[in-house]
């Protein structure tokens, strides 16, 4: 504990920021690759009406990633300033906590999803002739609601406490299998290798995911049970405790309501786009949305790494280097939002074209992800603004900016614009509140820097005297 205690608290910014973000963006991104292999598996396998039933079923996985993320990140923030403040009990503690509230709502997620499944799929969107790609995917990912809650939870503890490479190799694991099962599952005859597949279309895809998972739950056990972890998991920190939870959950619920509220856009998209489009549209939605979340995932990378560092060291008042990190992790950031926002605009057409090879499908794709990524070079400072207020505890800024971007503007111009500008109106919804939270997050982080620099000062005066 010394050893990694040393590492958050004095070894250099620049270099500490590259040895946590590293793994964490090679993870996150893997990830996300083998979701977009996934969404490529169902076009070439099953054609447009599969990717439509995809990504109409794809809310209810993002509800548990919302729980999960709520869980986890709340209680890695918990974890990280504990470790700063020498607090070995309250660290232990929240990671007991933390799990049994994974099963309970797991466990319940799993069993109200199964019981109202057509109903809500009928509320996300799904029409009469993408209902049984829906069905079939949904109702096997949704059995396997507490293998993904448990592996998210557990990644975000694993990176508080510093070892940001085993978290990055759950992704790995996770991922790698995956790609692996996808084609065997989905396709009746295996690419390449030209042998019997399993046939099982839309099911396959959901199954080799859930298979996945299971394979990473069952490292992660071994990580915890050997005692490879710093903090302990312990039977007696299992017993749920009112004021911690409240904690965990008041820190997390701004990547709650991120979650939900893509949760919720995906909804008010896919039923526009049944209004506005039709089925082709949803699927260009599917490959947009998977396109959009691979150059996102970097970013997402860089503040699970940036987030240990932020959060121990404000717990242990080295304001200092909680400035510098920030800054040199908004800089890291822009370069891959730009770099993501130069490859998805002059590679459009082949990006689209990766996932079924229909014309109607690459000329719509390619218009509509040219007008949606417009804004994408600032997103990276958007995502690193709302990391930052997760890392050092303040709940309250930290919902405030997920709740921007998502719900306070894009579902509203999602609703608004189209009855304007019909489809069109749809796609340019995206790059017009991205443009809006990005001048959000910017008047609400200078405001709290401000306040450090109060602090940072008062502490050099303290220190003087």
């Amino acid at each position: 504990m010394t050893e990694r205690n040393e590492m958050l608290g004095n070894k250099s910014i620049g270099r500490l920021l590259m040895e946590l973000s590293i793994p964490a963006t090679i993870g996150m991104v893997v990830q996300a690759l083998y979701n977009l292999v996934d969404t490529i598996f169902v076009g070439q396998g099953v054609g447009i009406q599969g990717i439509a039933g995809v990504s109409v079923a794809f809310p209810i996985q993002m509800i548990v990633m919302s729980f999960s993320q709520m869980l986890g990140i709340g209680g890695a923030s918990i974890i990280s300033r504990s470790l700063g403040a020498k607090d070995i009990k309250k660290a232990e503690k929240t990671v007991g906590n933390v799990f049994s509230l994974v099963f309970i709502l797991s466990g319940l997620i799993t069993i109200l999803g199964v019981i109202y499944i057509e109903p809500l799929l009928k509320i996300f969107g799904a029409t009469e002739d993408i209902m049984n790609h829906a069905i079939d995917y949904s109702s096997v990912i949704l059995w396997g609601t507490i293998l993904f809650s448990f592996a998210m939870a557990s990644g975000a503890i694993i990176r508080a406490e510093g070892n940001a490479r085993i978290a990055m190799n759950t992704m790995l694991i996770s991922a790698g299998m995956n790609i692996i099962l996808d084609p065997i599952l989905i396709f009746d005859t295996i690419p390449i290798l030209n042998i019997p597949g399993l046939n099982m279309g839309t099911k396959g895809a959901a199954l080799a995911t859930v298979l996945a998972q299971a394979t990473t739950v069952v490292y992660l056990i071994f990580y915890f049970i050997k005692g490879k972890a710093i903090i302990r998991l312990k039977i007696k920190n299992l017993i749920l405790e009112a004021k911690l939870i409240m904690e965990v959950i008041s820190i997390g619920f701004s990547s709650f309501t991120r979650s939900v509220a893509g949760s919720l856009v995906t909804i008010v998209i896919n039923n526009s786009l049944a209004i506005y489009g039709g089925s082709l549209s949803m699927a260009v939605y599917g490959v947009l949305h998977k396109l959009i979340m691979f150059t996102l995932m970097p970013m997402m990378g860089i503040v699970q790494g940036l987030q240990p560092i932020i959060g121990f060291n404000f717990g242990a008042g080295k304001l200092e280097r909680v400035k510098e990190a920030l800054k040199v992790g908004i800089k890291i950031a822009t370069v891959f939002s730009t770099t993501g926002f130069l490859i998805l605009m002059f590679f459009t057409n082949t990006m689209i074209s990766i996932f079924n090879s229909d014309p109607e499908l690459i000329q719509m794709g390619s218009h509509a992800l040219r007008v949606v990524v417009l804004i994408l070079p600032l997103v990276g400072f958007q995502v690193v603004g709302s990391g930052y207020f997760q890392a050092v505890g303040k709940a309250t800024p930290a919902l405030f900016l997920s709740m921007s971007r998502q719900l306070l503007l894009l579902i509203p111009l999602i609703l608004i614009l189209p009855k304007f500008f019909g489809l069109e109106g749809i796609w340019a919804a995206y790059p017009l509140a991205d443009f809006l939270s990005v001048v959000i997050t910017f008047f609400v982080l200078t405001r709290d820097m401000k306040t450090l620099d109060k602090s940072i000062v008062l502490r050099q005066n303290y220190n003087e005297v």
